[in-house]
């Protein structure tokens, strides 16, 4: 089928255009913004073909999202795509030989330790658990800005889905100094603080109009009248597109859905409980297999706030830590393996426990392990709130409209936002 853009999808090419062409010396970043169904990814190809750039081939174009999800959705949508993370990021790791150095060194020192008395000796003991940390550190794996990245050579950098990239990764983002072209919609919720640095601007252009071909998708067409405040019928819109009671609908269907959207945290924690005992999960930590979400980003060890994570194997140990197996969404092993090959990483036990008993202070008595052992803090992902589902989609998507929004205005912004996460199937409960 032919696509011939609209006079305004026109008008953003011919902007595109200009920009590549005579003011990335000046301006390096172009934000297209339209609302869902505007044909943001329309107008790409075009600018691209106009361009003569080719979205296949990375030294013309790499685009990239903040999360796995996205990606894959892009990917599976027929355009290269990777994480934000993986393009830019580079894990090195120290020679075994600087690691074997420095243990003989401090072997050393600790024998010179027995030597000594008083004072000496004290800051003796000092300086050996200085190196103890060093060595720790030289054993786990380091993320880097990778100086050879394809973002680095690439003629344009494209990003989609990315309300959640906070200043420190856009940051290195622009450190290439290549022209960077953002996506956004503006309709959604907008980003937490600290994240949104690329979206959390005046667009270049504008999309609005909705066109026919995207009106006809009944996630697009619910999504639209969540957005212009207009009420949205019970019933079935499409074959898989329905906006139910929240009686209609067991916890056995909300299993089945790719994700299970939600206002609150303790919605939540309810949600999450039913599906697990649905599921058969009576443990109160994770079990193999078990969906989990990354809730802090930990750059040591490779993951980020908001990423799906895979549970191999967990082991409790600990009374607030316990220890973990785990590959993030793009097949990394997360942590540094050991000599048998596996890479074991703490993780937290407080998120998973106050699926059980919420305990608002239970950070507060915990701050100072959390800040020695730096756990990976993560909690079970069946059902997420709809900021964390930011910048990520679903082939089926069950939103559990809780009500959330102190005005109007957060009302419309949470539904469009959530409704807009469906690719395909989506039941909206209220």
């Amino acid at each position: 089928m032919t696509i011939t853009p609209s006079d305004s999808q026109a008008a953003a090419i011919r902007q595109i255009k200009a920009w590549f062409e005579h003011r990335t010396d000046e301006q390096q970043v172009f934000r297209l913004f339209g609302y869902a169904g505007t044909g943001k990814s329309t107008v790409l190809k075009f600018a691209l073909d106009d361009l003569g750039l080719d979205a296949d081939d990375a030294e013309d174009v790499v685009t990239a999202t903040f999360t796995g999800k996205a990606a894959m959705v892009l990917r599976r949508k027929g355009t290269p795509a990777q994480t934000i993370h993986s393009l830019i990021y580079s894990v090195q790791e120290a020679p075994e030989e600087e690691i074997a150095e420095a243990e003989k060194e401090l072997a050393q020192m600790e024998r010179e330790v027995l030597a000594l008395v008083g004072w000496a000796r004290t800051e003796a003991q000092s300086q050996c658990e200085a190196r103890r940390q060093a060595i720790k550190e030289l054993r786990r794996p380091q993320f880097r800005l990778n100086p050879d990245s394809a973002a680095a050579h690439a003629k344009l950098i494209v990003l989609d889905e990315v309300s959640m990239v906070g200043g420190d990764m856009a940051k290195d983002l622009l450190s290439y100094e290549r022209p960077i072209l953002v996506l956004g919609d503006p309709g959604q919720l907008p980003p937490i603080k600290g994240e949104g640095a690329f979206v959390d601007a005046t667009p270049d252009v504008m999309l609005t109009e909705v066109h026919r071909q995207a009106a006809e998708s009944a996630v697009i067409r619910l999504a639209t009248w969540a957005r212009q405040g207009r009420p949205i019928p019970m019933g079935l819109h499409d074959p898989l597109v329905a906006k139910m009671r929240f009686g209609d609908l067991s916890p056995e269907m909300c299993l089945n859905a790719d994700q299970v959207i939600c206002g609150r945290n303790d919605t939540r924690i309810m949600l999450n409980n039913g599906i697990r005992r649905v599921a058969g999960h009576t443990s109160l930590l994770p079990d193999p297999g078990e969906k989990i979400i990354c809730l802090k980003n930990s750059k040591d060890m490779g993951v980020v706030n908001g990423m799906f994570l895979e549970l191999d194997e967990a082991i409790d140990d600990a009374e607030l830590i316990f220890k973990a197996r785990l590959i993030t969404e793009d097949g990394a092993v997360v942590g540094t393996p050991n000599r048998d090959g596996e890479a074991w990483v703490p993780v937290y036990k407080g998120p998973f426990l106050d699926h059980v008993q919420m305990d608002k202070d239970r950070n507060g008595r915990d701050w100072k392990l959390l800040r020695k052992v730096k756990p990976l803090e993560m909690v079970f992902g069946y059902a997420i709130t709809c900021h964390k589902a930011q910048g990520s989609g679903w082939r089926n998507v069950i939103v559990w409209d809780d009500g959330l929004g102190r005005s109007d205005a957060d009302r419309r912004r949470w539904l469009y936002t959530a409704i807009t996460r469906a690719e395909e199937g989506l039941v909206l409960l209220s």
